[in-house]
C-alpha cells in the first residue's frame, strides 16, 4: 500500500511542477530549441558551480566565437579564460573545457553511447554524464544538483548521505520521479524551482504549489502554530 501512495504522491509532484513550469519557468538561450547538442553540453559544464543568470550574461557571445568542438579546441587556454573570467572559476573552467573540446575533436563530436565510456571523457562526473546521456541520447536522466535535492528532500524527505552522488535513495527517488516524456523541461522545472521557489534560505512555502503535500511545510506549519 506504501508503495502505491508514494507512486502517486510522485505523480502528484511531477504534475505541479510541470504545471508550475508553463508560466513560471526561467527562459535561457540554451533552452532554445534550436540549440544543438553542444551548445546544451557546454552550458550544463559552465553551469556547475554557477547561477544560471550569470552564465546565460556571456553564453551567446562564448558560443558565437566557439561555435564547435573544434574552434574550442584550437583556442589558446588565455583567449578562453578571458571569455570566462565574468562568471569566475576561469582558470579550471578552461582547463577542462579545454580537455573535453580536445577529445571531443578527436571522436569527431560524437560521445560514446554508455555511462561507463561518457564517464572516461576528461573533466566528465556524473552530473555531466547525465546531461550528455539525456540531450545527446534521449535518455530520461536526473540533472541532480543541490538544488535539485534541495526540492526533493524537502518534499519526499532526507537522504542519509552527505554526498548526493552516491546517496541510493535520493539518486533512485530522482530517477523515480522523472517522466518518460518531457524529462528534459522536468529537469530544467525543478532547477528553476528551487531557483525561485524552493530557495535554500527563505522558501516561498506559503505561496508553493507543492505545500499542500510537502513534508517540509508540514514540518514549517507546525513549527510556527
Amino acid at each position: 500500500m506504501a508503495i502505491r501512495l508514494e507512486t502517486k504522491k510522485a505523480r502528484w509532484f511531477r504534475k505541479k511542477i510541470l504545471l508550475w513550469f508553463e508560466k513560471g519557468g526561467r527562459h535561457f538561450p540554451w533552452r532554445n530549441k534550436s540549440a544543438s547538442k553542444y551548445q546544451l553540453v557546454i552550458a550544463e559544464v559552465l553551469l556547475q558551480r554557477t547561477k544560471a543568470e550569470t552564465v546565460a550574461n556571456i553564453f551567446s557571445t562564448f558560443i558565437k566565437r566557439f561555435p564547435s568542438w573544434e574552434i574550442l579546441a584550437a583556442t589558446k587556454k588565455t583567449e578562453l579564460k578571458t571569455f570566462l573570467k565574468p562568471i569566475g572559476l576561469c582558470k579550471q573552467r578552461s582547463a577542462k573545457i579545454k580537455k573535453l573540446s580536445t577529445e571531443m575533436t578527436k571522436r569527431n563530436g560524437r560521445f560514446p553511447k554508455t555511462r561507463v565510456e561518457i564517464e572516461k571523457l576528461p573533466g566528465v562526473g556524473q552530473y555531466i554524464a547525465n546531461s550528455i546521456l539525456m540531450f545527446c541520447h534521449n535518455q530520461p536522466q536526473p540533472l541532480l544538483d543541490v538544488n535539485m535535492a534541495r526540492v526533493l528532500e524537502r518534499f519526499f524527505g532526507p537522504r542519509k548521505l552527505a554526498d548526493i552522488r552516491y546517496d541510493p535513495y535520493l539518486q533512485q527517488l530522482a530517477r523515480d520521479v522523472l517522466p518518460k516524456r518531457r524529462f528534459k523541461e522536468f529537469n530544467w522545472a525543478i532547477l528553476d524551482f528551487a531557483s525561485l521557489v524552493c530557495k535554500a534560505k527563505k522558501p516561498l512555502c506559503m505561496k508553493c504549489c507543492l505545500n499542500r503535500q510537502c513534508r517540509y511545510y508540514a514540518s514549517f506549519v507546525s513549527r510556527n502554530m
